[in-house]
């Protein structure tokens, strides 16, 4: 018969009414036959598999709205998988004729209630003489054993009807290899909460509901569980189990964990092991293909139309984009120039006066400039030590890290490799577990492996602990009343490609030794912060979408040491990155932007590596060093953010080298002297599991070690940085703890290019280059004490360097400026030694009123041809000023006007050594310390530049 005889439509008709045995027998004809057996998918094969009594809708729990990538293959992995049970050996398949002749033993069936023709009553009954692989058939009705019941031989029990018709208060005891229970209701019996046990046999459980009971799964017993419904406070324990399966089970309302695996995997393994291992393999690679129906799924669902998962770096704005939100601040500030400056939407930010140099002095230019608009003998200084540092543009997205794939991830990490590869114990896949205290309870070196499930309305979603291992791949974990997903006490695990969201706590909890590989996932919309470590917990963090959380994306404090690496973190209302409370970590090639405080905050003790990070487009600060933190800074792009680039507590001990500070729309680089020990970067810090009170105690490791990563700093120290294009002065200094500005690039800020306003201890600014700043190039206030060495101080828009303070000002070039070149005034204690000097409209060096110092062996170049001014203007009447030794400079042509022996400062004579891609990408920090502090509370608004009044 050929199919072209009839309609294609005629004969899936024809084909609707046929059952199973005979569409497989249709298979085999021939291609056109199949290919029409199998276009029957969503009638035909529909209706085979949601009718099956023994199975569910194929993506029930999670989502039984939506249909399956296929019902045939949905029905074929159910026919699969229902018959692990039987696979226990040919022996007790076949007679006991020859080999050659074997064939099955007739199964027979024992019916137990009301039955026409005879049957059972009890259940008891039945197994007592049912023999192995026979079939138990209950028909409608409950049925109630007042002792245990054990079973000896493999044996099927079957409910008949609809789930529910069939109930049973008994409590099994498996004493056999195998045994198979389907579509039965369980409740426990009136001596005991377990319904179910199983020390070495394998149980294969479908479609069955439990409610207010247990299973014990002991190993080396196996179990494998499908469509199951745990309700009423109904749980899972496994105890020792090599491998289990739970797939597609619903687990709610319970009062405790709803599965507890505890203990190593016993090194003993039963028959069904290695059959469990192969169905364990298809599950994950059914997961792996199924992961796009996953993760959109349930980006659809947490986020809507938007979702991040797709488009990593949505919504990043561009510098134009930026450039277009930003005020006109040098119309700002000339309108405002008798007050302090607030930008708008920035409540109570002031940017001081002092800091922009628009005092009285400005009118005071007049007598000290020649009024020459131009000279025609201006000096080269472009071959300064620091020409490399001005070559370097603002980068855009497209320079952004991207996120690795999982699979990339892994190829480049055999631990994690290895830890995808040998967790076993229980898997489960494809479940929800929701509406109840606890979801999965890990403890005791207990293994298990968490694919495609949801958890959901839990008070805690995942807790390993104890020595745990486990596999968390492709989950959506929200709802949580406490963390999301709780990791401590030297638990480890490979947790990958989830959607953890909208929890009340952190997302995920890393405490005491804790120290997971964490990749790949969306960690958003929090109620605090994405990832907390602390309590010494470890973990490597790489590539992972953290966003949208209430507070901190990363907080890292009291000795968590983690490797943050790859990640994007973003649109955070808080700040991106907090490392406070003697927090350590690597946090290296990250993507820090648009977050609401500062894109890195470091306070109390904090002490991480900073390393080639993207921290941009902040509303506040870009990286903020607050009281008492430390760290290294390195080679970080840091741009693009409203406040500062940088803001520094002087009590601080930082070290910033090799940073680009570019286009923030405040300082650059700000070092303040206010305290903020009450302030908290990430929110209250209430670290707790599930809502109590933690009591932290004493760690047993030397408190000695912490600081053996790195050698002791007692100054800060700010080193070979870029500090361009910022909206106000470009290093911004206000301490009372001393200071090492040294080899900086300062260049094109709106501002002062460096201004200290206060400086109780010695600020040394050495090596540094000051070029083209909208305003004096550097600004020294009243009783700062401060160092000027070997600088180079070029083509600023005003003074070249403005003196009140006291100090030196030793063997700088200040060249090109446009007024005075050097401007000592007030009562400033100075000796200003054999400087090189060239001022373009006014005098090169100028001395005025109450000034005491030295101003000795200064080289002044002539400004223009056809000046008659003195070089250095000096008051007569002061008679503390001493003033010798200087000469003035006029070419004899303009081909050899230049700065000479030695060459235009600052000088390097290594610039590459600065570079920060020298150093190891991961380096491993050691981080030991008693943990002593308290957890304080406070607020954030005491603490930077940005969010409070100065």
């Amino acid at each position: 018969m050929e199919v072209g005889s009839l309609p294609v439509e005629l004969w899936r008709l024809i084909l609707a009414y046929l059952p199973l045995p005979d569409l497989g027998r249709c298979c085999l004809v021939c291609r056109a036959w199949r290919e029409l057996i199998l276009s029957l998918d969503s009638t035909r094969w529909r209706q085979l598999c949601l009718g099956c009594p023994e199975c569910r809708h194929p993506n029930w729990p999670r989502r039984p709205h939506l249909p399956p990538v296929s019902w045939r293959e949905a029905l074929r992995q159910h026919a699969l998988a229902s018959r692990t049970w039987t696979q226990n050996g040919s022996d007790l398949h076949s007679s006991a004729c020859l080999h050659l002749f074997r064939r099955r033993k007739d199964r027979r069936v024992w019916h137990v209630g009301t039955v026409a023709g005879g049957g059972y009553e009890t259940l008891r009954g039945a197994l007592a003489a049912a023999g192995p692989y026979d079939k138990v058939v209950l028909h409608a009705g409950v049925y109630e054993e007042q002792v245990e019941v054990s079973l000896k031989v493999p044996v099927e029990i079957v409910g008949m009807g609809k789930l529910g018709d069939v109930s049973l208060l008994v409590s099994f005891d498996q004493q056999c290899p195998t045994a198979r229970l389907c579509n039965l209701v369980f409740m426990p019996a009136w001596f005991s909460p377990v319904v179910y046990k199983t020390s070495s046999g394998h149980v294969q459980l479908d479609n069955c509901n439990f409610e207010g009971c247990q299973i014990h799964i002991r190993g080396p017993g196996t179990c494998q569980a499908r469509f199951c419904s745990f309700a009423q406070g109904s749980s899972a324990h496994f105890l020792g189990v090599a491998i289990s399966l739970m797939d597609s089970c619903e687990f709610s309302g319970g009062d405790s964990a709803s599965v507890t695996v505890e203990g190593a995997p016993v090194s003993e393994r039963n028959w069904a092991f290695k059959h469990l291992v192969a169905l364990a393999k298809t599950f994950t690679m059914m997961t792996s293909n199924g992961s796009t129906e996953i993760s959109n799924q349930s980006g659809k669902d947490s986020m809507g139309a938007g979702s991040h998962g797709n488009t990593p770096l949505e919504g990043v704005n561009t510098m134009e984009d930026w450039s277009k939100q930003e005020v006109d601040l040098e119309t700002n500030w000339a309108k405002q120039k008798g007050g302090d400056i607030l930008l708008p939407g920035q409540d109570g930010t002031m940017i001081e006066e002092n800091g922009m140099e628009t005092s009285s002095e400005s009118s005071e230019e007049g007598d000290e400039q020649d009024g020459e608009k131009s000279t025609g003998l201006k000096l080269s200084y472009d071959q300064h030590g620091l020409a490399h540092l001005s070559k370097v543009d603002m980068p855009d997205s497209s320079a952004f890290p991207a996120l690795l794939s999982l699979s990339a991830e892994l190829q480049r990490d055999a631990e994690a490799q290895d830890l995808a590869a040998s967790v076993h114990g229980c898997l489960l896949r494809r479940c929800l577990l929701r509406d109840g205290k606890g979801g999965v309870h890990l403890c005791n070196h207990g293994q298990a492996r968490l694919e495609a499930n949801l958890f959901r309305g839990l008070n805690y979603a995942v807790r390993c602990i104890q020595n745990a291992k486990m596999v968390m791949l492709r989950n959506e974990v929200c709802g949580c009343k406490a963390s999301g997903v709780f990791l401590r006490l030297s638990a480890q695990g490979l947790i990958a490609e989830n959607n953890i969201h909208s929890n009340g706590e952190a997302g995920l909890d890393i405490r005491k030794g804790a120290n997971p590989i964490i990749l790949c996932n969306r960690i958003h919309s929090g109620l605090r912060s994405g990832i907390v470590v602390l309590g010494n917990g470890r973990g490597s963090i790489r590539s992972n979408q953290i966003y949208g959380n209430k507070e901190a994306g990363v907080y890292i404090l009291f000795n968590g040491n983690p490797v943050v690496s790859g990640n994007h973190i973003f649109q955070g209302l808080a700040a991106g990155i907090a490392i406070n409370e003697n927090g350590r970590g690597l946090i290296s090639e990250n993507v820090i932007r648009q977050n609401q405080w500062g894109g890195a905050d470091i306070r109390r003790g904090g002490d991480p590596v900073l390393r080639n990070n993207f921290i941009c487009y902040g509303y506040s600060d870009g990286v903020v060093v607050g009281e008492r933190g430390r760290g290294l800074i390195e080679g970080n792009h840091i741009y693009g953010n409203r406040g500062c680039g940088v803001w520094v507590m002087s009590s601080s001990l930082p070290q910033l080298i090799g940073n680009h500070i570019t286009h923030n729309r405040m300082y650059g680089l700000a070092v303040f002297c206010r305290k903020d020990t009450d302030s908290a970067v990430g929110g209250p810090e209430n670290f707790n599991e599930e809502g109590e009170l933690m009591a932290w105690e004493s760690d047993i490791d030397s408190e000695d070690e912490r600081f053996s990563s790195r050698r002791p700093i007692t100054v800060a120290l700010m080193e070979n940085n870029c500090i361009s294009h910022n909206g106000a002065v470009g290093v911004y200094v206000k301490s009372s703890e001393p200071l090492n500005v040294v080899a900086n690039m300062v260049k094109n800020n709106k501002a002062a290019g460096v201004s200290v306003i206060q400086s109780a201890q010695l600020t040394r600014l050495v090596g540094n280059c000051v070029l083209c700043n909208g305003w004096t190039g550097v600004t020294v206030d009243r009783e700062c004490r401060v160092e000027l060495r070997g600088n180079g101080v070029y083509g600023n828009n005003c003074h070249g360097v403005c003196f009140r303070g006291d100090g030196l000002i030793v063997e700088n070039d200040v060249v090109g400026n446009n007024a005075v070149g050097i401007r000592v005034m007030d009562n400033a204690d100075v000796k200003v030694l054999r400087n090189r000097v060239q001022a373009l409209r006014g005098y090169g060096i100028s001395v005025k009123e109450r000034v005491r110092g030295v101003v000795q062996e200064n080289l002044v170049y002539q400004g223009h041809p056809t000046s008659t001014k003195s070089p250095i203007r000096t008051n007569p009447q002061n008679l503390e000023c001493v003033v010798l030794n200087n000469s003035l400079l006029t070419p004899r042509s303009q081909a050899l006007w230049a700065l000479e022996n030695p060459s235009p400062r600052p000088h390097n004579s290594n610039p590459s050594s600065v570079t920060p891609s020298t150093l190891p990408a991961h380096l491993a920090i050691t981080m030991t310390n008693r943990i002593t502090a308290s957890v304080e509370s406070g607020c954030h608004n005491n603490g930077s530049i940005f969010c409070s009044i100065l």
